[in-house]
C-alpha cells in the first residue's frame, strides 16, 4: 500500500457544475503521483472550526503532469454547505491516498476478468473515473452505466463520454436524459445482454453509489453469477482505522473501510 502524505494542498478552482454540484481542483502533487483507482483523500477544510474532524472525499481525476486532483462533491450538510465559499489559492490539508482500490486491473492483467461493467449513481460516478481511465488505456473491453435525478446532474457524463468515445449508458429519475427511472434497468438489461461492442458476457461489476443502489446491483450479479464489488462510503472520523467509526459488517466480521476498503466484494457485505 502506498505511504500516506499528509500535503497542504492548494485549491486551484471550485466551481458549481450541476444542482448542489460542486468541482474543486486541489493542487497536491505527491498525492497525484501516487492514487490509484478508488483510493480517497481525508480532507480538513479551513474555517470549519465546529468541525474538527477530517472528511473522506473521493478522487473524481487526476493530472500527474500538472500535480493536480479533482474532487467532485454535493452540497448535503453543514461541512459541504460552507466548501462552495472557499476560493482559490486557499490551502487545503489532506491526507492521502487512502484506503484499498478496485480489483479490476489485476483481475485483467491475471485473465480473470475480461468484460466489466461499472455502474455509478449520482456523485458514486467519480470513484469509477480513475478505474475506468486505467481500463482504457490497457484496451479492456468495459461499459459504464450513470443513473442521476435529472440531466443536470449527470456531470460526469461528457467526460466518460471523451473516455469512451461514445456515450455512457445513462439514466435520470424524472426520464429528463436516456434511460427513463433509476439505472438499475438499463444494468439488469446489459447483464441479460452482454457488453454493448461485442454482446460479451460481463465478469466483472463495480458500482458506487447510493446503498440501495449498490444493493440491488448486487443482488443482480449474484443471480447473474458475476464477480462484483462495491465502494462503501462511510463517515469517518481518523482515517487510518483507529477509531472504528467507519465499520462495514461483513461475512468476515467488522472491517474498517477506510484501511480494509472502501472497495469490498460485495458478496461480503452484510446488508
Amino acid at each position: 500500500m502506498t505511504a500516506l502524505v499528509n500535503e497542504a494542498a492548494r485549491l486551484v478552482s471550485n466551481e458549481q457544475v450541476g444542482p448542489r454540484l460542486y468541482l474543486m481542483v486541489l493542487e497536491s502533487p505527491q498525492v497525484a503521483a501516487t492514487i490509484a483507482p478508488g483510493q480517497f483523500v481525508h480532507m480538513k477544510i479551513p474555517d470549519a472550526e465546529s468541525h474538527v474532524l477530517r472528511r473522506p472525499f473521493s478522487v473524481y481525476a487526476r493530472s500527474v503532469q500538472a500535480g493536480t486532483i479533482e474532487v467532485l462533491y454535493q452540497v448535503v450538510g453543514s461541512l459541504t454547505r460552507r466548501m462552495p465559499d472557499l476560493r482559490p489559492g486557499s490551502t487545503v490539508e489532506t491526507i492521502g491516498p487512502v484506503g484499498n482500490t478496485w480489483s479490476a486491473p489485476r483481475l485483467f492483467d491475471s485473465g480473470e476478468a475480461s468484460c466489466a461493467l461499472l455502474v455509478g449513481g449520482g456523485v458514486g460516478a467519480a470513484p469509477l473515473y480513475l478505474l475506468a481511465e486505467r481500463l482504457a488505456q490497457a484496451g479492456r473491453e468495459f461499459d459504464v452505466v450513470l443513473g442521476a435525478q435529472t440531466r443536470d446532474a449527470l456531470v460526469a457524463r461528457k467526460r466518460y463520454e471523451q473516455l469512451l468515445g461514445r456515450n455512457p449508458i445513462c439514466a435520470t429519475d424524472d426520464g429528463s436524459y436516456g434511460h427513463a427511472g433509476f439505472c438499475t434497468g438499463p444494468v439488469q438489461e446489459r447483464l441479460e445482454q452482454g457488453s454493448l461492442e461485442t454482446a460479451s458476457p460481463y465478469d466483472y461489476v463495480a458500482v458506487c453509489g447510493p446503498e440501495p443502489l449498490m444493493i440491488i446491483v448486487a443482488g443482480m450479479a449474484v443471480r447473474a453469477d458475476v464477480r462484483c464489488e462495491v465502494s462503501m462510503e462511510k463517515r469517518m472520523a481518523c482515517g487510518i482505522g483507529a477509531c472504528l467509526s467507519c465499520v462495514v459488517e461483513t461475512t468476515a466480521g467488522k472491517r474498517r473501510s477506510c484501511v480494509d476498503g472502501p472497495v469490498f466484494d460485495a458478496s461480503e457485505v452484510v446488508w
